[in-house]
């Protein structure tokens, strides 16, 4: 009993533990502010590390606990541990660029009280002693890392100020959140402008830059930046980059060329920074890109060579140049690419909310709209206001308070049609590319599918291509920059830990100066294989694995193995009611450890695997459903769950059931009969699994305020309402279905 009563002594303290005094004068008066934020940070550091607060990892702990220290004024203890957290963030000299602002900001303050000197005259020596002593081939990336927004952040610290009104306390993650938003707020608006305008001389001393607008043809205006590192006065190849995101970045890519000795030309597409003409998202890349490569490889800084770098849309966009290939392009570097009309802005043929938060990114200005695709709650707000209202998918703009013709004309193409095709290279083009290329993907890359689908129809229609890829641990930003210590909360083999840029350049350097092939590249497909710490290299894509496995739709219950064929028929049913917009998440256990969340989904766990196992390729598979309407989207999860009993993510699916067969023609399902749907385009992965695991396998239907809703009518999906519900849909999962997992053997 006396036990008892100290637990709960010991829980009451540590909730109290939870609650700071803050006083809500401070929310109106910047005085009482300044003065208070500094106690408020001191009295959370020591709350960072309980066990009802401790952090997910190291690398997010260092995060915390740095920016803590600095609005707690302990500037010198701030910046030593930022230091660690570079080593737990990547461990080469690129990591933590991200953090310049916050570093040279402490220094300043720092510098400013130590020496009793003003801080203009503090920040201008902090920021010129970090910038000399830094890599150059890490320059480019400090603009990136100082130009903030400050409006938006004064925003935030409002918002979160606001969250305190009439309240005397805050409670331990309120906390958090303050002191993160006011140390944004304080670091960026005490040194922007003066450091931008360092910045400038700095790379002044450095680079040449110029900008120019070019007329097409057919009278469109693009402005291009091109820069040229100072003592190269002869003619180089050309790095081009034809860039939508019109900003700060293009002199980041610019710059970036420059420093690996070659000239960076950023072009921008139609109707960003100087131009008027009417901005449409990949619609004129294909033809707009053959006349600016023809203008650069004639520049008298030019020796007739360019090649082609950048990712997502900017990956996108060399595929869009190949499509008519200019013969002074000799080299692409498509990174993370967009798959248009594959992956996005949907993805096998699903929409997904998210399109419409990037066209209004892109087109709400002449260069990116950066708070306004920040605003996470904003967009959260008009997706659930959406899902709430059960009004069609092509409302979703007008809910947003912004209707968009772009939206509506992507609505239009459910299918992977002409629309699509003509944007970038299609079946026989492919054929016609011969120069080399070089891919870069992760496994935790959101435009992974869209990548390999280039990688794929290439190999496919040129059998002898000189395509090379690489593929590991990575997600969408390090998959075109370099590779983290962590990626999804999870720890990644130190091999994997490499420079996307320094390979992108050296591939540039084999093919555009005669230079010695990259090391990596021991053959056309170069693959990390998580949790062994090694590389592999294989001839093409399918060799990534040597076998496979088929995990049927059965539990591995009662010496019954989801691995072996099911000896009678049965089926799983799972009801979907359409028309209920509240639905109650439910989750299984998976152990002490971990749950995972089943809403509108079933799920199938295999026995324990008794031997270590290589995951490594694309799951595949087959659906034998019946259903009692014309259509479905469905989805999958493949999950590892650990020895330990964490859950592993490894791959998924998503997909509209009346594409399966062939994306670009739409067949309807019949009702309550049995069909067989093709499971095909999930996402790769290769990871070692380990002795003691089991698989989990999450088998449902698209029902979430982040993708297009799909009730099943044989309508025009984007028209669908809730009103076409009708039934709730009821689909069977026969046990015969299975996803066919690919394995690696040596």
């Amino acid at each position: 009993m006396k036990f008892k009563i100290l637990l709960a002594l010991i829980f009451v303290n540590l909730m109290q533990a939870q609650k700071f005094y803050f006083p809500k004068t401070a929310v109106a008066d910047s005085i009482i502010l300044e003065k208070q934020m500094p106690i408020l940070a001191a009295q959370v550091i020591p709350n960072l590390q309980t066990v009802k607060n401790k952090p997910k990892n190291d690398a997010d702990l260092s995060d915390a606990l740095f920016r803590l220290q600095m609005v707690a004024k302990d500037y010198k203890k701030s910046i030593l541990t930022l230091a660690e957290y570079r080593k737990q963030f990547a461990d080469h000299n690129m990591a933590g660029y991200k953090f310049m602002s916050y570093e040279v900001y402490g220094m300043a303050k720092s510098n400013e009280a130590e020496n009793k000197i003003p801080f203009s005259k503090a920040l201008q020596a902090s920021f010129n002693k970090k910038y000399e002593n830094l890599d150059e081939h890490l320059l480019p990336r400090v603009g990136l890392a100082i130009d903030g927004d400050v409006n938006n952040f004064r925003k935030l610290l409002r918002k979160a100020l606001d969250k305190q009104k009439e309240k005397d306390s805050i409670d331990y993650a309120s906390a958090l959140a303050l002191c993160k938003a006011y140390l944004n707020y304080k670091a960026y608006s005490s040194i922007h402008p003066q450091v931008m305008q360092l910045l400038k001389l700095k790379d002044k001393e450095k680079f040449v830059t110029e900008t120019k607008d070019l007329t097409t043809q057919h009278g469109n205006t693009l402005t291009i930046t091109i820069i040229r590192k100072k003592g190269n006065n002869s003619p180089l190849p050309v790095i081009l980059t034809s860039n939508i995101y019109a900003g700060e970045i293009d002199y980041f890519f610019g710059k970036r060329a420059a420093v690996y000795n070659y000239v960076g030309a950023v072009v921008n597409t139609r109707g960003k920074r100087n131009s008027n003409d009417e901005n449409n998202p990949f619609e004129n890349e294909s033809q707009d890109l053959y006349e600016v490569i023809d203008w650069v490889s004639k520049q008298p800084w030019s020796n007739g060579k360019v090649g082609m770098i950048g990712g997502s849309y900017v990956g996108f966009s060399q595929w869009a140049a190949v499509k008519r290939l200019h013969p002074a392009l000799k080299t692409i570097v498509p990174q993370v690419s967009v798959g248009i009309g594959i992956d996005y802005p949907a993805q096998n043929n699903v929409f997904m909310n998210y399109m419409l938060q990037w066209i209004q990114y892109v087109t709400n200005n002449k260069y990116t709209d950066e708070a306004d695709f920040s605003n996470a709650a904003k967009w959260d707000s008009v997706n659930t206001a959406w899902y709430k209202s059960g009004k069609s998918f092509r409302a979703l703009d007008t809910i947003s308070g912004k209707p968009s013709k772009i939206f509506q004309r992507w609505l239009d193409h459910p299918g992977y049609d002409q629309y699509w095709q003509r944007m970038v290279p299609y079946k026989e083009d492919f054929s016609k590319i011969n120069i080399p290329v070089l891919t870069t993907t992760g496994y935790y890359d959101d435009d992974q599918i869209g990548a390999l689908y280039y990688y794929n129809q290439h190999l496919k229609y040129n059998k002898n291509a000189e395509h090379y890829l690489v593929i590991g641990p990575y997600n969408h930003g390090g998959a075109q920059s370099f590779g983290f210590i962590y990626v999804e909360g999870n720890p990644i083999d130190p091999a994997a830990r490499i420079s996307i840029d320094d390979l992108a350049f050296s591939w540039f350097d084999y093919i555009l100066k005669q230079g010695k092939k990259p090391e990596l590249l021991k053959d056309k497909v170069n693959f990390q294989v998580m949790n062994t710490n090694t590389w592999k290299h294989v001839s093409n894509l399918d060799k990534i694995h040597t076998s496979s496995l088929k995990f049927y739709f059965q539990n591995g219950k009662n010496n019954v193995s989801v691995f072996n064929k099911p000896n009678q028929q049965s089926f799983t049913q799972l009801t979907i009611d359409f028309k209920n917009r509240n639905d109650k998440d439910t989750y299984y256990t998976v152990s002490k450890k971990d749950s995972i969340k089943t809403t509108n989904s079933i799920y199938f766990e295999s026995e324990v695997l008794d031997k270590d196992l290589i995951i490594s390729g694309s799951f595949s598979g087959l659906f034998n459903i019946s259903i009692n309407k014309k259509d479905v989207d469905t989805n999958i999860y493949l999950y590892q769950i650990q020895p330990d009993g964490k859950l592993i993510w490894l791959s998924s699916h998503i997909a509209r059931a009346s594409y399966a067969k062939n994306n670009e023609v739409r067949q309807l399902l019949t009702p309550n009969t049995i069909e067989q749907i093709p499971i095909k385009n999930a996402y790769v992965m290769s990871k070692k699994i380990e002795k003691g695991s089991k698989l989990l396998l999450l088998v449902g239907v698209n029902k979430t305020p982040y993708w297009q809703l799909n009730y099943g009518t044989g309508k025009d999906v984007s028209d669908e309402t809730i009103k076409d519900a009708g039934k709730p849909m009821e689909i069977k999962w026969y046990n015969n279905s299975y996803v066919e997992i690919p394995v690696y053997k040596d």
